[in-house]
């Protein structure tokens, strides 16, 4: 008897490692392995800041696309293809017709722990329960299983890195199968089954983006990627986070991964498999918080606070988010989302951004710092929306998660330290090639004033072609008068009232002592 099974993409878009296609292949005839096309990813949303989707920018689409096509070539290498399906009127609703119209006994996915993938999959499943359809829903976009983690800590997510740590204990090895060939694709009937959709195809026509992600998508680009990591064996035993270059754009400071994990095209349990292999050839290594293992578990930390937090995308209801009264000033939102604010560090990082779809993590630091409860104090959900719609590796738990952190709602909470939207960046880039290079305005402006040009003498902005309040914008606060207000106002909301001189004393001190430590090292 003919036994059918589909596949079902959505992230885990690759071959290796994929638990939900190994488990499609047992015994079946044949296999579809399908993608559906969600207009809420995909469709152009003319009233968004930027060109893209209600949900999403350019650039992340265009890295789906490619993820895609890579993708379809490698089931195609393996006999079979990508069934591409319109997902009119949503997702679940096509993936429910098809069970029926392709008479399948066995549905496979990968098991999603965000809001919407939950409520989606959750409609899937009654549908499937009711139509006899077994259903896989392996965890294999994570490390550890979230929902384990939380029932080992008595149904709470653990709140802190450390007492993660402690409870996950050892991740379970990645699957080690390869393919030579799959199961064929049966019979679609009457389905009407759709090409991967071109960027113009999906409706983005009269593209005037200057410069898109220099990053490509797929599976085939991440581990070609992870081999080039791997091949530097110091390099990756030595990572250190909270060390690197943010201001090092062409060969980024660190592994540019993240987008692979992301859509699924870099196994997390192949990476981390991987790096332990490294560690057992070179002896002495690094190791979490800050280790490249470290960055995977922080990863899985906030995967699984997210996942047993409700409401942790927002202030309101969320019970470890503190109550903090931000203020709603869309003139200055919009001066930091564009890239205007005045601070050429924050804005070469925000172009970098609009770009690129992506920057260093110390550039997020300190683009998300200068928002929130450094100099601007606005909503870090405001600031959210924006990483999450132009980042091409933006991650519902990750974004949300370094979000509340970055602002000192959760997580961390020593808000009196700041990252100087001048001397932050000059310490890693003094001749400014960074700003120089997001921002050619600046382009001639001397190295002694390239972090504030507003101080240079009209002469040397003349000199530079670069009059400040006219082809560059004047600084939309003054730095040190807004950081003091900022951690007045944090002090406020945290239930403190020591005096914001007290604060200042605390900043400079630990400041000092950061110098020190930088010298001994």
């Amino acid at each position: 008897m003919e036994s059918n099974a589909v596949v079902w993409f959505r992230k885990g878009l690759r071959i290796h490692d994929n638990p939900a296609l190994d488990y499609a292949c047992r015994g079946s005839s044949h296999i579809f392995p399908v993608f559906v096309l969600d207009p809420r990813y995909l469709h152009p949303d003319p009233s968004a800041f930027s060109l893209g989707s209600a949900r999403a920018g350019l650039n992340r689409i265009r890295f789906l696309l490619d993820c895609l096509l890579d993708l379809d070539s490698s089931l195609r290498n393996l006999g079979s293809r990508l069934l591409v399906l319109k997902g009119h009127p949503e997702p679940a609703s096509v993936i429910c017709q098809i069970l029926k119209d392709w008479n399948i006994q066995k549905l496979c996915y990968e098991f999603d722990t965000e809001p919407y993938g939950q409520a989606r999959d959750r409609q899937v499943t009654d549908f499937a329960s009711q139509h006899g359809i077994e259903v896989f829903s392996p965890v294999s976009h994570t490390l550890f299983d979230p929902a384990e983690v939380i029932k080992k800590n008595g149904g709470r997510p653990p709140l802190t890195y450390q007492s993660f740590v402690a409870l996950a204990g050892k991740p379970p090895d990645p699957l080690a199968k390869t393919y030579s060939e799959l199961p064929p694709v049966g019979n679609v009937g009457n389905v009407e089954l759709l090409n991967i959709p071109t960027i113009e195809e999906l409706g983005y026509k009269d593209i005037e983006q200057e410069e898109f992600s220099p990053f490509g998508g797929g599976e085939s680009e991440a581990l070609r990627r992870l081999k080039e990591v791997l091949k530097d064996k110091e390099w990756v035993a030595n990572f250190e986070k909270p060390k690197g270059d943010p201001s090092a754009f062409w060969k980024p400071a660190t592994t540019v991964l993240s987008p692979y994990l992301k859509f699924g095209c870099l196994s997390s349990r192949y990476f981390y498999h991987c790096l332990h292999n490294v560690y057992l050839t070179v002896g002495k290594h690094t190791s979490p918080p800050v280790s490249l293992v470290g960055q995977l578990l922080w990863r899985e930390f906030f995967y699984t606070v997210a996942f047993g937090t409700p409401n942790f995308d927002q202030m309101r209801g969320n019970k470890i988010c503190k109550q903090i009264p931000w203020k709603d000033d869309d003139k200055l939102l919009v001066a930091w989302r564009e890239g205007r604010t005045g601070y050429p560090w924050i804005d070469a990082i925000m172009i970098q951004l609009k770009k690129w779809g992506w920057m260093h993590h110390l550039a997020r630091h300190s683009v998300a710092c200068f928002l929130t409860r450094g100099d601007l104090f606005i909503h870090w959900e405001k600031g959210r929306d924006v990483f999450e719609r132009l980042l091409i590796d933006s991650d519902w738990a990750i974004n949300n998660g370094n979000w509340l952190w970055l602002s000192c709602s959760a997580f961390f909470y020593q808000y009196h330290r700041i990252y100087s939207p001048i001397s932050f960046g000059r310490k890693y880039d003094p001749d400014g090639k960074y700003i120089r290079h997001f921002l050619p305005v600046l382009k001639d402006m001397p190295n002694e004033y390239i972090y504030e040009p507003w101080t240079a003498p009209l002469s040397i902005q003349k000199k530079a072609n670069c009059i400040i309040g006219k082809d560059y914008p004047r600084p939309v606060v003054v730095h040190d008068k807004a950081s003091k207000e900022c951690r007045k106002k944090m002090g406020e909301a945290y239930g403190k009232v020591g005096s914001v001189e007290e604060e200042d004393n605390v900043a400079a001190s630990e400041s000092t002592a950061m110098q020190k430590r930088k010298r001994r090292t």
